[in-house]
């Protein structure tokens, strides 16, 4: 997913993950819980860095979990392991609410 890619979303979350990555397993289902409860407007996407590794340097990720959040085209958030739902569900509100809510 390339820049170009990211401009036709207003919204967009990009979940990196690998298939030996057991914490990625467990939080890719609460992740679209979340997104899908609370910010049903934002797209949700996840890319597997074993399949496509030229998206992960393109985004300079070289671990996993990572958490992308655009707004507009424009990375507001980047979470790297540790990803806490909570906090993630307060950093994402605010710009959402003033892109979708005002």
């Amino acid at each position: 997913m390339n820049k170009e890619d990211l401009a036709e979303y207003q919204a967009l979350a990009l979940y990196f993950t690998s298939p030996q990555c057991n914490v990625c397993k467990v939080l890719k289902p609460k992740l679209s819980e979340l997104l899908a409860e609370k910010f049903p407007e934002m797209k949700l996407h996840f890319i597997d860095i074993t399949e496509d590794p030229a998206t992960a340097a393109n985004h300079q990720v070289f671990t996993v979990p990572v958490l992308l959040v655009f707004f507009e085209g424009r990375e507001f958030i980047r979470k790297v392991r540790n990803i806490g739902l909570i906090e993630l569900e307060k950093e994402i509100s605010r710009p959402y609410q003033l892109l979708f809510e005002s």
